[in-house]
Formats: C-alpha cells, sequence, structure tokens
C-alpha cells in the first residue's frame, strides 16, 4: 500500500522552505520539536495584536476576550487529548507538568519505605523529579528493565510493581529509540496494588496517540511543541477524582480565592496549579495547531505514514550490505507504528554524523536524547536518531539514506 503524501502541505510551513548550507531543509528532528504552520504564527500574533490583556483580571473587553480566548483554547485541548476541562492544567510542557505532579502530589503523599516504579526508557524529565522526591521522603526507586527485543519487560513489572509500590511514572513511547509501552497492562498492576500512575505522553499526544477516556491513568504531560503548537506551552491531565489530594505547586496571583494577611482559600482546579499570568498566546497557538492536525489527518494515517518512512529508511540502510550502521530502534515495532530511528554509525562519533548531514541540509538529534541512563544501559555514548512527522516524506528519506552512503564512503 502506497504511503499516504502531503498530509500535512510543506507549504503550511514557512520554514521549511528554508535552505540550509545550500541545500533544501530536510527536518528530521520531530521528536524534539515540531516545525509550526502558517496559521499557528498568525494565530499568535493575531492575539498580540489585537485582544492581547491577563485573563480573568479585568472586566474590560480585551480583558475578557483573552480569558474567553484562553478557556477556549483549554476545552479544545480537552477534547483532544479526551478528558473534561478542568482535569487539563496549561503548564509550560511535560518537564513542568511531571515536576508539577511530584511536588503537588508526591512530595505530600509518600513516605520512607514507599516505592516509586520508572522504566529504564525515561528521559531526564520523568527521572529527575522522582530522584528528587525519594532524597526527600525516603521512598526508593524501582526500574523495569527491557526485554531482549528492547520492549519493556512485563514480567519484571508485574514482579516489580506490588504492595509497596505507592506510584509509577512511565514513558508511553520512548523518546530515544521509539519503544512503545503498552499502559493499560501497566495500569492494571498499578491499581491491583493501589498505586497513582503518571504517563509521559511528549511522544504520543503529537501523534492522536491518547484517549483518556479509555486510558485509566492518573496523571498525563505533554508538550505543545511537538505538536505543531508554540514553545513555551503544555498540558498536565489530573483525573478529577485525585483533585482533593493536591497542594498548590506554586502561589501567587490567579490561583487564590480569597486572601486576608495570615491565610488564604485556594481557586479550584485547574486554577490551583496555575499561579501568575498563564501563557495565554501560547495557548491560543496551541488550540490552533489542534485543530490544524484534526482537520488534515487521523491518528492512522499519521501512523502508517511515520511507519512507513521509518521502513523506508530501514531498508535503504540494508542496501549497503556492510555493518558499519547498527538499528538501535526496535525494527519491527518501528515497522509497524514507529516514528523515529535511533542508529549508531560504528566507531564514528554521533555529533560528527550529524554535522555531515547537517552541511547536506538535513536535520538530525545526535547524543544520549536526555536518557543517559538509557544509553548507559544499551551500552553507548550516542547514537543518532531521526524522527519523521506529518510533512515528512519519502524524498527526505532517500536524500539522508544516500548521504549516510557518501559519508561512510568518503
Amino acid at each position: 500500500m502506497p504511503l499516504p503524501m502531503n498530509i500535512f502541505d510543506k507549504k503550511d510551513f514557512p520554514i521549511l522552505a528554508r535552505q540550509v548550507h545550500g541545500n533544501p531543509l530536510a527536518y528530521l528532528d520531530n521528536a524534539s520539536t515540531t516545525q509550526k504552520p502558517r496559521e499557528v504564527i498568525d494565530a499568535v500574533v493575531r492575539f498580540y495584536e489585537w485582544s492581547n490583556a491577563n485573563t480573568y483580571r479585568g472586566v474590560h473587553t480585551l480583558g475578557e476576550e483573552a480569558t474567553s480566548l484562553y478557556e477556549q483554547a483549554r476545552a479544545q485541548i480537552a477534547a483532544y487529548i479526551g478528558c473534561k476541562p478542568n482535569e487539563l492544567v496549561f503548564t509550560s510542557g511535560t518537564t513542568e507538568s511531571i515536576n508539577m505532579v511530584a511536588h503537588a502530589w508526591a512530595l505530600n503523599h509518600l513516605k520512607e519505605g514507599d516505592e516509586i516504579v520508572l522504566s529504564v526508557l525515561e528521559h531526564h524529565a520523568n527521572l529527575l523529579p522522582w530522584q528528587h522526591v525519594a532524597q526527600k521522603t525516603g521512598a526508593h526507586l524501582r526500574f523495569i528493565p527491557l526485554n531482549e527485543q528492547l520492549e519493556l519487560d512485563m514480567h519484571a513489572a508485574q514482579e516489580l510493581i506490588g504492595t509497596r509500590t505507592k506510584f509509577v511514572a512511565i514513558t508511553h513511547a520512548s523518546n530515544a529509540i521509539g519503544t512503545h509501552v503498552d499502559i493499560g497492562r501497566i495500569a492494571v498492576m498499578a491499581r491491583a496494588v493501589g498505586a497513582r500512575i503518571l504517563v509521559d505522553a511528549a511522544q504520543t499526544v503529537p501523534r492522536m496517540g491518547v484517549d483518556l477516556r479509555t486510558m485509566d491513568v492518573d496523571f498525563l504531560a505533554f508538550s505543545g511543541h511537538k505538536m505543531c503548537g508554540p514553545t513555551g506551552i503544555g498540558g498536565l491531565f489530573i483525573r478529577e477524582s485525585v483533585h482533593r489530594e493536591l497542594e498548590p505547586f506554586m502561589l501567587g496571583g490567579g490561583m487564590v480565592f480569597s486572601v486576608q494577611q495570615e491565610v488564604a482559600s485556594f481557586m479550584p482546579m485547574p486554577q490551583l496549579l496555575e499561579a501568575g499570568t498563564p501563557p495565554i498566546a501560547q495557548a491560543v497557538g496551541l488550540a490552533v495547531a489542534a485543530r490544524y492536525i484534526e482537520q488534515h489527518t487521523t491518528a492512522s494515517e499519521l501512523q502508517r505514514l511515520e511507519a512507513g518512512l521509518c521502513r523506508r529508511f530501514i531498508e535503504g540502510i540494508e542496501t549497503f550490505n556492510n555493518d558499519a550502521i547498527r538499528i538501535i530502534t526496535p525494527t519491527a515495532e518501528a515497522i509497524e507504528r514507529g516514528h523515529m530511528v535511533a542508529f549508531e554509525v560504528r566507531g564514528i562519533h554521533a555529533h560528527d554524523v550529524a554535522a555531515y548531514l547537517d552541511r547536506q541540509g538535513i536535520a538530525v538529534r545526535a547524543g544520549n536524547h536526555c536518557a543517559q541512563p538509557l544509553a548507559v544501559y544499551l551500552g553507548i555514548s550516542s547514537f543518532v536518531r531521526v524522527s519523521f512527522y506529518g510533512y515528512s516524506d519519502e524524498t527526505e528519506v532517500d536524500r539522508l539514506v544516500a548521504a549516510l552512503h557518501a559519508f561512510l564512503k568518503a
């Protein structure tokens, strides 16, 4: 079956018309951040030019417009991920979202001897906050390993998630090697012992891969800049039944109901966790980004495109007839539902590979991908990651394969 073409029209994304070092830009670093369509850029500019004011505080026209736009954005993003508007807190992105859970919930509920279960796949953003919580509370970190196929070892997970487990923090899909995690199975294990569960969905929300109506989780974090939205905006889903267990993460304007000199009372969720001036323009842009995605593709179509590009790249590498390049990403999964391929060129540092590709106008990622413990677990200091999105196409993959072939022959 041929790949769907032009899911997102490249002409909708101004930056994709750039040339880099005299070559057309082939942007293949979408797991890090995605490019922005013109209508998202225009929406942000229009807000600043026409409706810029602070939310909630003003009764003037601009203030009411800003508040309305901000709450409309919340309702639209909540619908996009399948939750209620009051279950969605706007944050600066996945990192702040996870830190918010650590401070607003975990530090107040975990104690010495409790266990926090993670996996070896985690991004630093879903590891460092839990290291901090463990140090402050005396809780212990436990890590689910991978099997030989670099998938999460579910048998080990079953053994690790036990009566001492109070919290499970797990990625939905690895940002480094692309491995997907069966959240449903992990949730069943967590619920069986009464543990709360958080999902890092930074890689899956952009691919319409989250529907909270069918996911039994307590917290879910994501970033807007990975789904065609502005930087500095993301979201944190907190199940309504957990709201009563939260304490404020930050205190200040916007999250208070009443203030006296000695005491204060606070607003309900989501305002409870949104102290200060919120990212209003960014939320407006994110809502337009979500609408753009929904209007131009479906989850299955986007997955078919990205997985097809993964297949084309892997098959292109296999034609080299040598073992200079080692694919790290589980190939079967990449070909079925992947959006990235991680690889190493034996004997050559990943940064050197990425620098060469950049001279050809091809943008890829190199390093440990903010997953240093995973790199150590795999026995690799650094590697290259190629990642696709709705504006990626076969021509770019073919350019990448040809460039790597030339690099190896040089």
